[in-house]
């Protein structure tokens, strides 16, 4: 990302295309606070090595 700062205006960031793609899925995931605690769960279970392996489905 880069700042461009102004002088008579307000500031603005530039950042690729897919890096703001990702902010707004990030928003939109975190957005219901119900998905957010599932999520930050589901994060804490992982970190503290409480997963189980499961084989992807075959389409």
């Amino acid at each position: 990302c880069t700042v461009i700062t102004r002088r008579d205006s307000e500031d603005a960031v530039v950042m690729s295309l897919d890096y703001y793609n990702s902010l707004m899925e990030t928003v939109y995931l975190l957005k219901s606070p119900k998905n957010a605690a599932h999520l930050l769960k589901s994060i804490e279970q992982y970190r503290e090595g409480d997963t189980q392996e499961k084989p992807l489905l075959d389409e």
